[in-house]
């Protein structure tokens, strides 16, 4: 067993095998906040929200101190948690109340943000695979584990909104 010490100045014995939230909790917000962040991002479609739910999804991180069997177990914790974060906001009350702004991206070129903004036009389950496949470099049995679904559901939703984005981009002219 090893000995980490904390910040607090309390002691906790870990078995190596064993990942918890206080395995150098700072380093692993920081190994994970971009792809959380930018799951959130692709789904609520607003800087705003999105910063809502990266938040929302630390806090439970820390709050729950989860135990992972591995730093994938971790990983398809965080993208889980994510989507799930996202989808409450979706359904809340408030969210239902409120009109969103246009907001601009600023950190994306031009052709970036219009590619992005036709990939906003895909309905969520597709945008989700899409977006942890060619953003997160997931491969599809990743993503399968991490979203709780089949292999053969996530290649479906691949093909799909590969199908639907390509007519999306053929009405604007981009193919």
């Amino acid at each position: 067993m090893d000995e980490i010490s904390l910040r607090e100045g309390w002691v906790e014995y870990l078995d190596d095998s064993a990942l918890t939230v206080n395995d150098c909790s700072e380093d692993i917000i920081t190994e994970h906040s971009n792809l959380v962040y930018r799951l959130a991002l692709s789904q609520m479609k607003n800087k705003s929200d999105a910063d809502d739910v990266y938040q929302d999804v630390f806090l439970r991180y820390v709050r729950k101190q989860p135990h992972f069997e591995s730093k994938e177990h971790r990983k398809a914790w965080f993208i889980r948690v994510t989507v799930n974060c996202c989808k409450s906001m979706h359904t809340s009350a408030w969210k239902k109340r409120t009109v969103p702004l246009d907001e601009s991206m600023p950190y994306l070129d031009n052709e970036q943000r219009e590619i992005m903004h036709e990939l906003q036009k895909l309905p969520k389950k597709y945008l989700t695979v899409i977006h942890l496949y060619y953003y997160e470099s997931m491969k599809m049995s990743e993503i399968s584990e991490a979203l709780g679904i089949s292999l053969s559901a996530v290649k479906t939703r691949m093909v799909r909104a590969r199908e639907m984005l390509k007519g999306i981009l053929k009405e604007e002219d981009y193919v």
